[in-house]
């Protein structure tokens, strides 16, 4: 069963750089891959704010996940 972030952090399990996607996709309960491919389109559109910029303010920004980062999906009590 997925296991789903309480709070917003990066991820451990879904990293390729810092695990910031990772971490978001975890937070909504989306699929990491889904929320990659809609940072880069949304990058590439966007003109006013480069995505590499607020990347780097999310990895700055966002704490490690941890073991009590997460909870259970079914019973919303974090794990142990």
């Amino acid at each position: 069963m997925p296991q789903r972030l309480v709070k917003l952090h990066r991820s451990r399990e879904h990293r390729i750089i810092a695990g910031v996607l990772g971490g978001i996709a975890d937070y909504l309960g989306w699929s990491p891959n889904l929320v990659r491919i809609l940072f880069v389109v949304i990058s590439g559109v966007s003109v006013a704010v480069p995505g590499i910029l607020i990347y780097l303010v999310l990895w700055l920004v966002m704490p490690n996940a941890t073991a009590q980062s997460y909870q259970d999906p079914t019973t919303r009590i974090p794990y142990q």
